[in-house]
């Protein structure tokens, strides 16, 4: 399973997380906020870290029974509302 911490515990330990090859969960008051995944120097390790990360969230997705298609529907959906 990923990593998961406090956007707090994040901010602190940024330089750790940034040295890391694994991908961290930042959450805020227990909710998953947004994703830190860093990034190796070479571009063959960029590319493998990408898929590494696109399999954690594969399964994360899975897990959790959240259906792609809908999502992107959302997404494009709120894009087209005016604010």
């Amino acid at each position: 399973m990923t990593a998961s911490v406090g956007i707090r515990e994040f901010r602190a330990g940024l330089a750790d997380y940034i040295a890391s090859a694994t991908p961290v969960a930042v959450t805020r008051h227990g909710q998953t906020v947004g994703w830190f995944i860093p990034t190796p120097a070479t571009r063959e390790a960029e590319v493998a870290s990408l898929r590494a990360a696109a399999e954690v969230l594969d399964a994360l997705l899975a897990e959790r029974s959240v259906d792609v298609d809908e999502v992107v529907e959302e997404f494009k959906s709120a894009r087209r509302t005016p604010k």
